[in-house]
């Protein structure tokens, strides 16, 4: 089986405060579905109020994230599913529980995880 993130950035969620409490409570139903499943890994959403920290391979650090780079924001959920087509389901059930698109991606198959 497969690993899929499916996340999305802080920006898509542009809901009221009534909004918000509804999609809060009906994401976590979405969660609590999939734990119930058994394809639930983890989840949650990056705390924006503590800032990035960038670690060189020298071992230094620098505040902040890559310069370059969007930041990087939002909630996320990694499921553990055996095709992209469930994958696909799940993320829908996600969306419609937060109220904004969701994207999905496949981790890579590491055997050492």
């Amino acid at each position: 089986m497969a690993k899929y993130l499916i996340s999305f950035p802080s920006k898509a969620m542009d809901l009221t405060p009534d909004e918000f409490a509804a999609a809060g409570r009906d994401s976590r139903a979405a969660i609590a579905e999939a734990k119930a499943a058994g394809v639930y890994v983890f989840a949650g959403g990056i705390d924006e109020s503590v800032a990035p920290v960038l670690v060189a391979a020298d071992g230094s650090f620098t505040e902040g994230g890559y310069p370059w780079a969007s930041p990087l924001d939002g909630g996320f959920t990694v499921l553990e599913v055996p095709t992209r087509e469930e994958a696909m389901q799940w993320a829908a059930r996600i969306s419609k529980g937060c109220r904004c698109q969701q994207e999905l991606r496949v981790f890579m198959f590491d055997p050492m995880s």
